[in-house]
Protein backbone atom coordinates (compact mmCIF):
# COMPACT_ATOMS: atom_id res chain seq x y z
CA UNK A 1 0.00 0.00 0.00
CA UNK A 2 1.20 3.54 -0.70
CA UNK A 3 0.25 6.37 1.60
CA UNK A 4 -1.65 9.42 -0.17
CA UNK A 5 1.00 12.31 -0.47
CA UNK A 6 -0.89 15.12 1.67
CA UNK A 7 -1.30 18.35 -0.32
CA UNK A 8 -0.21 21.50 0.69
CA UNK A 9 -3.40 23.82 1.51
CA UNK A 10 -3.76 26.48 -1.25
CA UNK A 11 -5.56 29.04 1.06
CA UNK A 12 -2.16 31.35 1.54
CA UNK A 13 0.29 32.27 -1.20
CA UNK A 14 1.73 34.90 -0.43
CA UNK A 15 0.88 39.06 0.03
CA UNK A 16 2.48 41.30 -2.86
CA UNK A 17 3.52 44.94 -2.87
CA UNK A 18 2.56 45.72 -6.83
CA UNK A 19 3.32 49.24 -6.11
CA UNK A 20 6.92 48.65 -5.53
CA UNK A 21 8.08 47.94 -8.42
CA UNK A 22 6.03 51.41 -9.75
CA UNK A 23 7.25 53.85 -7.17
CA UNK A 24 10.87 52.32 -7.32
CA UNK A 25 14.18 51.08 -8.97
CA UNK A 26 14.94 47.33 -6.70
CA UNK A 27 18.48 47.17 -6.42
CA UNK A 28 19.37 44.44 -3.48
CA UNK A 29 16.60 42.10 -1.96
CA UNK A 30 16.53 40.49 1.63
CA UNK A 31 14.60 37.84 3.33
CA UNK A 32 13.95 38.35 6.58
CA UNK A 33 11.58 37.20 9.59
CA UNK A 34 9.03 38.83 11.34
CA UNK A 35 8.29 38.83 14.78
CA UNK A 36 4.06 37.87 15.32
CA UNK A 37 2.00 36.92 18.02
CA UNK A 38 -0.11 34.55 17.57
CA UNK A 39 -3.32 35.64 16.32
CA UNK A 40 -1.13 38.00 13.62
CA UNK A 41 0.24 34.68 12.10
CA UNK A 42 -3.44 33.01 11.98
CA UNK A 43 -4.80 36.39 10.10
CA UNK A 44 -1.81 36.16 7.46
CA UNK A 45 -2.60 32.53 7.08
CA UNK A 46 -6.26 33.22 6.30
CA UNK A 47 -4.80 35.92 3.75
CA UNK A 48 -6.03 39.10 5.49
CA UNK A 49 -2.63 40.87 5.30
CA UNK A 50 -1.91 44.46 3.49
CA UNK A 51 1.73 45.69 2.65
CA UNK A 52 1.38 48.32 0.20
CA UNK A 53 1.78 51.60 2.48
CA UNK A 54 4.72 49.73 4.18
CA UNK A 55 7.83 51.07 4.76
CA UNK A 56 10.76 50.01 6.61
CA UNK A 57 13.38 52.15 9.07
CA UNK A 58 16.21 51.15 11.02
CA UNK A 59 15.75 51.80 15.13
CA UNK A 60 18.85 51.21 16.80
CA UNK A 61 20.04 49.36 14.63
CA UNK A 62 17.21 46.84 14.19
CA UNK A 63 15.00 46.97 10.93
CA UNK A 64 11.27 47.60 11.77
CA UNK A 65 8.63 47.43 9.87
CA UNK A 66 5.69 50.25 10.16
CA UNK A 67 2.29 50.33 8.30
CA UNK A 68 1.68 46.97 7.28
CA UNK A 69 -1.82 46.17 8.18
CA UNK A 70 -2.58 42.68 9.37
CA UNK A 71 -6.32 42.65 10.23
CA UNK A 72 -7.63 41.63 13.42
CA UNK A 73 -8.18 38.04 13.87
CA UNK A 74 -11.93 37.41 13.56
CA UNK A 75 -12.31 34.41 16.12
CA UNK A 76 -9.39 36.18 18.03
CA UNK A 77 -10.85 37.69 21.52
CA UNK A 78 -10.13 40.75 24.01
CA UNK A 79 -6.00 40.01 23.20
CA UNK A 80 -5.98 40.65 19.69
CA UNK A 81 -3.24 42.33 18.12
CA UNK A 82 -3.25 45.93 16.75
CA UNK A 83 -3.31 45.72 13.30
CA UNK A 84 -0.94 48.53 12.26
CA UNK A 85 1.15 48.08 14.94
CA UNK A 86 5.13 48.46 14.11
CA UNK A 87 6.95 44.83 14.26
CA UNK A 88 10.36 43.94 14.25
CA UNK A 89 12.06 42.04 11.28
CA UNK A 90 14.49 39.30 12.00
CA UNK A 91 17.54 40.07 9.88
CA UNK A 92 21.77 38.71 10.36
CA UNK A 93 24.09 41.14 11.74
CA UNK A 94 26.02 41.30 8.02
CA UNK A 95 22.54 42.68 6.46
CA UNK A 96 21.81 45.01 8.83
CA UNK A 97 25.30 46.68 8.14
CA UNK A 98 24.83 46.01 4.24
CA UNK A 99 21.17 48.06 4.73
CA UNK A 100 22.28 50.55 7.36
CA UNK A 101 25.62 51.23 4.99
CA UNK A 102 23.30 51.82 2.26
CA UNK A 103 21.01 53.85 3.75
CA UNK A 104 23.89 56.33 4.61
CA UNK A 105 25.47 56.44 1.54
CA UNK A 106 23.26 56.19 -1.31
CA UNK A 107 19.87 57.70 0.11
CA UNK A 108 18.03 54.68 -0.53
CA UNK A 109 14.99 53.20 0.80
CA UNK A 110 13.97 49.97 2.65
CA UNK A 111 10.21 48.47 0.88
CA UNK A 112 8.96 45.44 1.54
CA UNK A 113 7.92 43.24 -2.01
CA UNK A 114 6.05 40.48 -0.53
CA UNK A 115 4.92 38.64 2.78
CA UNK A 116 4.95 34.80 2.46
CA UNK A 117 5.45 31.86 4.39
CA UNK A 118 8.07 29.42 4.57
CA UNK A 119 8.55 26.18 6.36
CA UNK A 120 5.32 27.35 8.83
CA UNK A 121 6.95 30.91 8.99
CA UNK A 122 6.02 34.32 8.00
CA UNK A 123 8.84 36.51 5.99
CA UNK A 124 9.06 39.23 4.51
CA UNK A 125 11.11 40.15 1.04
CA UNK A 126 12.72 43.93 1.50
CA UNK A 127 14.51 45.70 -0.46
CA UNK A 128 16.86 48.31 -1.25
CA UNK A 129 14.75 50.81 -3.47
CA UNK A 130 15.70 53.89 -5.21
CA UNK A 131 13.08 56.20 -6.02
CA UNK A 132 11.56 57.00 -9.74
CA UNK A 133 10.93 60.34 -11.12
CA UNK A 134 8.09 61.12 -13.15
CA UNK A 135 9.36 60.39 -16.62
CA UNK A 136 11.04 56.81 -15.33
CA UNK A 137 7.56 55.76 -14.60
CA UNK A 138 5.73 57.30 -17.64
CA UNK A 139 8.96 54.90 -19.72
CA UNK A 140 8.33 52.09 -17.62
CA UNK A 141 3.95 52.51 -18.45
CA UNK A 142 5.07 52.69 -22.18
CA UNK A 143 7.28 49.77 -22.01
CA UNK A 144 4.58 47.92 -20.52
CA UNK A 145 1.51 49.00 -22.97
CA UNK A 146 4.47 47.86 -26.33
CA UNK A 147 4.75 44.85 -24.54
CA UNK A 148 0.87 43.99 -24.68
CA UNK A 149 0.29 45.48 -28.10
CA UNK A 150 3.14 43.16 -29.16
CA UNK A 151 1.49 40.44 -27.34
CA UNK A 152 -1.78 40.97 -28.61
CA UNK A 153 -0.45 41.07 -32.32
CA UNK A 154 0.73 37.56 -31.97
CA UNK A 155 -2.32 36.33 -30.36
CA UNK A 156 -3.88 37.34 -33.34
CA UNK A 157 -1.99 35.40 -36.10
CA UNK A 158 -2.31 32.29 -34.15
Amino acid sequence: MSAKKKQPSERFTEVRNKKASHKYFIDKRFEAGVALVGTEVKSIRAGKAQIAEAFVRLEKGRPVLYNAHIEAYEFGNINNHDPRRSRPLLVHKKEIRELQIALEAKGLTIVPLRLYLKKGLVKVEIALCRGKQLHDKRQDLKLKMDKRDADRALHRRR
